[in-house]
Order: structure tokens, then sequence, then C-alpha cells
């Protein structure tokens, strides 16, 4: 399930500083974060993941330039020694500490290639679904820089063992990862802007390969975090294939596998924000399927969303900002509700809040057909009221809550987290959730390790 490779990484001496040079997953940065990572360092990672949005590309800049620049500075880098590329071909564990203690804030995993498939031969389980025109981006991208550039999340239950062999002949994956992170100095530790303390070792020894590769054969993993990135591997497999070259590097794609049972996954909520629609329209829309209560005017964010958690222990609830007052939306009408469900869904994707905004809220109540342009996605709660609250702050929005912040065009959806069970329930079963229903985390940092697959690699 997983092979070494010859990573690609920054030296150390010509750039200001690991930490300066890395970033957050493509999908998560907005403008703010861009900017400020731009002004890291100029060999920051962003330039060549997110190329369209450089400042060295023209306004507006078709895909197809923004890929040539991308290509061009790798190339560039790779050949001034920024980047260096690995003499032997290892794993890599990658470790991530949240500030804090506790082993609840520790995550462990290993980076390596996974073979490209079904998920009957492969054993990869998506559990969203895609935007096609995301996916082009990113294959498109990958294609021009014949790399890698960030890997895919992966996670896998480390605790139930695939078949029936002797399982004290070797040790399990995550026993040779603590082993190693015990008693080896890492190749990086770095602590990011979040407070996260990230730890890089090289696994070149091919006993410790072995027993990692013994482990996860026969396992079956879930994408946590890149399902664009994933649906794009196998796009430009096929791309490869249909072009007569056969099998190739474009069989394998970059993933970071964690072991759930050692290291369980934090799951976020990823909320929406729609630009076009008013708030108190939504609000007065949505009184036909749920129950709507407008909540304080001085109420801030965090008690929003401590009223949101409560109201989604009885059943999918949403959280709506935009307007004078935050509103709260519960207990969707079962009539309409099952009126908006497409053929086939199985109850538990039918209860998924994630369903129930996309198939109800969005597509029944509101008329609003789920689009990269219509429905946008923002990670951070604060984020997404912030975009639809004309000139506050982010500390009237703390302190002083929706009341702060003077009316506006736009309608942001805050929601609950999905549970962790009832997403893997979902994927064992062959369903994908709706696109951006799960925020999995702390999501693995970009630039820490590359992976290139052109003809000379």
């Amino acid at each position: 399930m997983l092979a070494p490779f010859r990573g690609i990484r920054y030296a150390r001496d010509r750039v200001s500083g690991i930490a300066n040079v890395t970033s957050p997953p493509y999908d998560v940065i907005n403008g703010g974060i861009l900017d400020r990572l731009r002004a890291a360092d100029p060999h920051n990672v962003v330039r060549l993941i997110l190329p369209g949005r450089d400042a060295d590309a023209s306004p507006a800049a078709p895909a197809a330039e923004a890929n040539r620049i991308a290509a061009g500075l790798l190339r560039e880098w790779l050949s001034a020694g920024v980047l260096i590329r690995d003499r032997m071909a290892a794993l890599y564990l990658y470790e991530q500490r949240l500030p804090g203690s506790g082993p609840s804030l520790l995550q462990r995993g290993i980076i390596g290639l996974v073979r490209l498939g079904s998920p009957e031969s492969a054993g990869i389980l998506p559990h969203e679904n895609v935007m096609p025109g995301l996916v082009a981006g990113r294959r498109e991208l990958m294609a021009a820089t014949q790399a890698n550039l960030e890997p895919i999340f992966l996670i896998y239950d480390g605790g139930q063992f695939p078949d029936a062999t002797d399982t004290a002949a070797m040790p399990t994956a995550t026993e040779v990862m603590d082993g190693v992170a015990d008693e080896r100095a890492p190749l990086v530790s770095i602590t990011t802007e979040d407070g996260i303390t990230h730890r890089l070792w090289r696994l070149s020894d091919s006993g410790e390969q072995a027993a990692i590769a013994a482990d996860l054969s026969g396992r079956r993993a879930l994408i946590a975090d890149g399902h664009h990135r994933y649906a794009a591997y196998l796009e430009l497999q096929a791309e490869m294939r249909a072009a007569g070259l056969g099998t190739g590097p474009w069989d394998y794609g970059l993933a970071f596998l964690v072991d759930s049972a050692a290291y369980p996954p934090r799951l976020g909520a990823i909320h929406r924000v729609l630009p076009g629609l008013p708030p108190d329209r939504a609000a007065e829309l949505a009184k036909a399927a749920f129950t709507v209560q407008d909540l304080p005017a001085d109420l801030c964010l965090d008690d929003a969303l401590e009223l949101l958690a409560d109201a989604g222990q009885a059943g999918p609830a949403f959280l709506l900002a935009g307007g004078p007052v935050f509103r709260l939306l519960s207990h969707p009408d079962s009539v309409q509700l099952a009126a908006s469900m497409p053929p086939g869904a199985s109850a538990p994707w039918q209860n998924l809040a994630a369903s129930v905004m996309q198939q109800l809220l969005l597509g029944r109540v509101w008329g609003v057909a789920d689009s990269e342009q219509d429905v946008l996605i923002d990670h951070d709660a604060a984020d997404a009221v912030l975009a639809v609250s004309g000139d506050a702050t982010a500390t009237d929005i703390a302190e002083r809550g929706a009341g702060a912040a003077p009316a506006a065009s736009g309608t942001a959806v805050i929601c609950n987290p999905a549970s962790f069970d009832a997403v893997i329930g979902i994927a064992a079963e062959g369903e994908r959730v709706p696109r951006k229903s799960t925020s999995f985390g702390p999501k693995p940092r970009t630039g820490l390790v590359l992976r290139t697959f052109g003809p000379s690699d």
C-alpha cells in the first residue's frame, strides 16, 4: 500500500527558515494568509501550489500560464539548490504536536507513495463528492509541474488487522514510528505560526520499510483530506494510459497515512457563504422547512456556536449569519426533508447535516445549486461570519455578536462537525457525502516533502 520515494525538501541554508517556506494545504488559504506566506520568503511553496494568485502571474492569468510559472519555479529552485532531492528512496515519519500537552494533541503518520486504483483494488475510500473544475485545476498543475506538491491525508484503523497472518512477526507501522521518534533526532523540527510543532524523519532502513509495508498491506484507508487531489491523481493516470504510456510513476500518488486507532482524528466543520442571498430573505424562506430562532443581538460567536452544538444533539441544525442577529435553524420538517433527498440515498446519508444543508436548505428552500461560484467554502466560522458582515472586525463579531455588523448582502451558514463514525459508515457502504462536508485535522503542512515524477526522476 505504501512505497518509498526520493523526497524533495528545502535546503536549510538556502531559505530564511523551513517554517517560512511551508504553508497550509492550498484549499484553506485565503487572501490574507496568502499574502503573509508570500511575504515570509520568496521561495514559499504557496507560489507553486497557488500560482494563479502569485505576483508573477498577470492579472486574471489563465490556468495554463499560472501552471507554466509554477513549473518554471520548481525547475529553477531545483537547479539552484533551493530544493534538494534525497539520494535514496525513503519513507518519511511526520509528526505534528498541537499547542498544549497530552497524547490527544499529537499526530504521527508516514509519508510515502500509495498505489492508485479503484477502492476495491487500491483500498483507498473516498467519502466526499468533488467539483470537476477543482479536480481539473489540480490535475493540470500536476501535469505541468510533473509533481505531487502536497500529500493527500489518509487514515486507517491500525487496531484491526486485515487478515489472520501472524501479527507478532513484525512490528506495526505505528510501533516503528514511535520507536524512531523516541530514539532519533529529526531531520526537521519547526513551529509554525499556528503554534503547531512539525518534526520529520527519513526512514531509509529497508527493515523498517518492510515492516511498515507488511503492516499496511491489505488495509483500507479513508481519504481524510485531499479528495480533489486524489481524483486528479486518477485522472492524470488515465490520461497517461490513454496516451499509450502504460504503467509509470503516475500509478502512484503522494500520501500521508495516520493510524486512527493510535492517533484519533479531529473532525471539524466546514461552512458555506452565499454572497448573493440576502440574510433576511434567507431566514424568511427557511421558516417554511425549519424552526427559525432569532438569537440575542449581543450574543458573541462562541456562545452562538454553543447553542448550535446543543441544537445539533437533536438533529441537523445550522446558524445563519449576515443579518442583525444570528439565527438558529433546527428541527427540519420531515415531509420536506424526505422529498428533498435523492432516490436511493441511505438513511445515514439522509440524516447527515451536510446532506440536509445541500438538499433541503440550499436546494429545496433557497433554490441554490451547489456550485463553486454561488456557494463558497470556509473552514473557519469567524471568517465565514466576517465575509458577510460588512465593515465589522473580527473583534466586533467575537465580543459584541452579529449585531455589531451592518446589514450585509450575503448569508453565511455555520455548521456543526460531522460524526466520525457516521462518515466512516457511509464511506464503507460506497456512498459519498456532499463536497466539503468534513475537515479532518491537523492537516499535513505543505512543503516539508515534495515528489516529482518527470523522465529524469
